[in-house]
């Protein structure tokens, strides 16, 4: 049987990527997907590979990513080998963005969303702590931190704003297959 693939989404500063390796922690079979992303590794935030434009480009062309987008002036691809993981039955997660949903869902058809949400003055500091933007990325950010999900998309909503126990919780909840949920 196959593995579910998840994506989780939201506006920058929501902690998608720390509920994916409090999630990962809980669920040790759970496979975070590494992106890969034009920017400096050095620039840390999460788990990705950093690569050049021009070896962004020829991976793509080799047909080495399931999905790819741009956003924020920077390119990111997820790998192809997804698709070993989700062979295995294993469960991927990996952090897209809102704008891609619809042709990973083409790709994906059962493919599930996770949509992670914080108030925006937790985005706002959250973005100022990471200290990788200027002062006008963070307002492009937050601008950004508005837009809603393509139509069509159904997702399970997070709200991190408060303690992170209580996404991370909900977060695990949503990754339980039902029948594992219904044992509990």
């Amino acid at each position: 049987m196959p593995g579910a693939l998840f994506a989780i989404v939201g506006p920058s500063g929501a902690g998608k990527d720390t509920l994916m390796r409090a999630a990962a922690q809980r669920l040790p079979a759970l496979h975070l997907v590494r992106r890969v992303i034009t920017r400096p590794s050095a620039a840390g935030g999460e788990d990705f590979e950093g690569v050049s434009e021009a070896e962004f480009a020829r991976r793509l062309a080799a047909g080495e990513f399931v999905l790819h987008w741009q956003a924020h002036g920077l390119r990111y691809g997820i790998p192809a080998q997804v698709r070993e993981v989700l062979g295995e039955g294993r469960q991927a997660i990996f952090n897209g963005s809102r704008a891609m949903l619809a042709e990973a869902r083409a790709q994906f058809p059962a493919l599930r969303v996770i949509h992670v949400t914080a108030r925006p003055e937790v985005l706002a500091a959250r973005l100022a702590a990471r200290g990788r933007e200027s002062t006008e990325d963070i307002a492009a950010r937050l601008a950004r931190a508005e837009i809603g999900l393509p139509a069509g998309i159904e997702a399970i909503e997070i709200d991190n704003s408060g303690a992170l126990e209580a996404a991370v919780e909900a977060l695990v909840a949503a990754l339980q297959p039902e029948s594992e949920k219904r044992s509990s």
